[in-house]
């Protein structure tokens, strides 16, 4: 783990408060989600919901988890052995990896990528094989992926919509990684935590292919759906035996978390088909504003199909360098975002992207967009 230290979100983050900089950075909202929900947690905490919630999860939550996969993806689960309520998704892509790979196993992931993917990988003693996405659409060379498959291959690690780009993968793109997943007997671990962030093309959960719900285990939270990041309930869910095997290894990172978060959850994911629809007009409405505003000042702009970030070249203002760019802009224009050259083990892919958030006020990117613009 060496190669691992201070995250770049803390860092910018703290530059942000250090310089009084609009923070566009890290992924959180600067709002609260619906207040049905955050009252919810309330009442469950005046009601005495305040011990050790089951392993798995409540459940009213897992029930809860199963209808929402039911409902928008035709997924059938069984809540009692095929859900598990996690501390986050990030907890549940490390339980998963530990439990799924072992020293010495590959894992093929996607760069750009979040940065806790690789630290999971580590953690589990695992190596990690990377594939490249690359803009302006950020798709894959087949023939790269297909390389990348080795006999030491455990397991193929997804994220879609995707963290940093905002690439939704194609159905024709997920179609070519789940032949390979079945022809050479891979397991995928998918993290769709932006699955209601999409505003081009359409989520399609890799689970629903041919061949794939028996090897898939699927990833989502909380804290993107109802920007209540601060909660980090997650879950897994997929085949029995896969679950029980990532129930193993959770039981002795966090065993539970979240009591009175965990009934509000499920009061979420019971909202009507308008709460996530207006969710996502929302969203993309601020993507379009940032979007604009960032061609406007010059960068180029890749607009993402979903997610709440957008990735930008920074050449076309005469640099290259997008870690240098990050760390002098707060005190240029009072604008924080985050280089994405950490996101890639080919660094050179990555040098002159950087990444800002929109999931902030309208008058946030408001003010973001007239600095810039002033700069």
């Amino acid at each position: 783990m060496r190669e691992f230290g201070e995250t770049i979100f803390a860092e910018m983050s703290a530059l942000a408060v250090r310089t009084g900089a609009v923070n566009l950075g890290q992924g959180f909202p600067d709002t609260d989600g619906p207040s049905l929900i955050a009252d919810a947690a309330i009442e469950a905490i005046r009601a005495g919901h305040n011990q050790y919630p089951p392993g798995i999860g409540i459940p009213m939550l897992r029930q809860a988890i199963a209808e929402h996969q039911r409902h928008f993806y035709g997924i059938e689960l069984d809540p009692a052995i095929e859900v598990l309520v996690t501390a986050g998704a990030t907890e549940a892509i490390a339980a998963s990896l530990l439990a799924l790979c072992e020293p010495g196993d590959e894992v093929v992931m996607f760069e750009p990528y979040y940065d806790s993917y690789a630290a999971c990988v580590a953690l589990a003693g695992a190596r990690r094989r990377v594939v490249t996405l690359r803009p302006p659409r950020y798709g894959f060379d087949p023939a790269e992926l297909d390389a990348a498959i080795t006999p030491a291959t455990r397991l193929i690690l997804l994220n879609t919509p995707h963290n940093p780009t905002g690439k939704v993968f194609s159905a024709d793109e997920l179609a070519h990684i789940a032949r390979l997943a079945v022809e050479h007997d891979l397991l995928v671990v998918t993290d769709e935590v932006y699955e209601h962030l999409v505003f081009e093309g359409e989520h399609i959960p890799i689970a629903t292919l041919p061949g794939m719900a028996e090897r898939t285990l699927t990833i989502s939270s909380a804290g993107k759906t109802f920007s209540f990041t601060g909660w980090k309930i997650g879950w897994i869910t997929g085949p029995a035996e896969l679950v029980a095997a990532v129930r193993t290894i959770k039981q002795f990172l966090t065993y539970v978390n979240g009591a009175p978060f965990q009934p509000a959850v499920a009061v979420g994911l019971g909202l009507g088909d308008d709460y996530f629809d207006a969710f996502t007009a929302d969203m993309r409405a601020k993507r379009d504003l940032l979007c604009a505003g960032l061609a406007a000042a010059g960068f180029e702009v890749f607009v993402p199909q979903g997610t709440y970030f957008a990735t930008v070249d920074i050449r076309p203002l005469g640099t290259d360098d997008g870690r240098a760019f990050c760390l002098a802009l707060p005190e240029r224009c009072g604008v924080v975002a985050v280089p994405n050259v950490v996101f890639y083990d080919n660094v050179d892919e990555g040098w002159h992207l950087v990444r800002f958030a929109f999931c902030k006020r309208t008058e946030v990117l408001e003010e973001a967009v007239t600095r810039l613009a002033r700069w």
